[in-house]
């Protein structure tokens, strides 16, 4: 299964000449992706998610019904085995009639590894470049080669017809925070090749709403600007202020903002953190090398608390990098983003 889909795919795809009378049946992973499908899409039809609100993306089990539901999918839009490997696992399962469109891996996308917080040059944070704050023409992954046939021990093909077929071993999917990264959502420039991404895969297999599709992309990527304006707007007091999370998933969002984080408290999503690595932050904030600590989302406050006891750091909100506490639906993403800005600004400001 190759999971990288080039600007000739897509193109490929809205002049396809299969016209097909039925909007398609869309399937998602996560709510970001989601909320971005569903603003393309728009009055024309609703994507499923499989994510439950609350879910937990890197380890969630799939109920029959929604296996079900994925084998009938015409198209399931996904961030990539990298994030959510039971999906890969799915997928290979059920059947699935249809396309995997792993989004993370689209050409024009942003990709870094984990701990690569300032690899994306955005000029003034997102603004620097004509064209939606960023610049088509350069590599996004310069430096980063995530072809993925050998990061993950992946053997990934695409057929003619841009079907996904499996021939990997699951198990390389430890969430050990090497490698790839896969938050690519909390960077907006990888949120605007997605959605003109998502508009050209709907529009090949729907041609008489192609015109729709594009512009409510066109709409929707008008709609992440503003938002990433208000973000700017919102942390700008927070400058370089050193930052504590609880594990290692913003730094997409960090790299385009140009936020300092100083270091995590888990090792990965599935990490206990031991008693020395908590004794070495312990000794680090009692250094002064932090302003705020924050908790997260679907993972205990616990270490998070002991640590923020002193007085030399406030303790936050608890972030949610992939907003699975936050209403689903089109408005979620932008919500996420300002979300995340306002938690942060909220404590470093205080």
């Amino acid at each position: 299964m190759r999971y990288t889909i080039t600007a000739a795919t897509a193109s490929a795809a809205l002049f396809a000449g299969t016209a097909q009378a039925e909007v398609p049946q869309v399937i998602t992973d996560v709510p970001p992706v989601h909320s971005l499908v569903a603003q393309v899409m728009g009055d024309l039809g609703t994507p499923d998610i499989l994510l439950d609100q609350g879910g937990d993306p890197h380890s969630f089990q799939l109920r029959p019904s929604q296996a079900a539901a994925l084998s009938r999918a015409d198209i399931l839009f996904w961030i990539g085995p990298e994030l959510t490997p039971w999906l890969d696992r799915a997928v290979e399962g059920v059947g699935l009639r249809g396309e995997a469109i792993a989004l993370l891996h689209a050409e024009g996308v942003h990709r870094q590894d984990y701990g690569d917080d300032h690899g994306h040059d955005h000029g003034d944070h997102g603004h620097g470049h004509d064209d939606h704050g960023h610049d088509e023409d350069h590599d996004h992954s310069a430096g980063h080669d995530h072809d993925h046939a050998d990061d993950h021990g992946h053997d990934h093909a695409r057929d003619d017809h841009g079907h996904s077929h499996h021939g990997h071993d699951h198990e390389h999917h430890d969430h050990s925070h090497d490698g790839l990264d896969p938050h690519a959502w909390l960077d907006p420039a990888n949120a605007r090749v997605w959605l003109d991404l998502i508009a050209a895969e709907l529009a090949g297999h729907d041609p008489e709403n192609a015109d729709i599709y594009l512009a409510n992309a066109e709409a929707a990527k008008a709609r992440v600007d503003a938002a990433e304006a208000e973000v700017q707007s919102v942390l700008s007091p927070v400058g370089d202020a050193p930052i504590y999370v609880f594990h290692d998933a913003y730094g997409y969002f960090a790299g385009h903002f140009g936020l300092n984080i100083a270091g995590t408290v888990a090792l990965g999503d599935a990490a206990t953190p031991g008693a020395a690595r908590l004794s070495g932050l312990r000794d680090d904030i009692a250094g002064g090398s932090g302003v705020c600590i924050f908790p997260e989302a679907q993972h205990s406050d616990a270490q998070i608390t002991q640590l923020a006891a002193s007085d030399e750091i406030r303790l936050g909100g608890a972030l949610d990098p992939e907003g699975t506490t936050l209403d689903y639906g089109p408005g979620l993403y932008e919500a996420l983003l300002l979300s995340l800005a306002t938690t942060i600004a909220d404590c470093v400001t205080e």
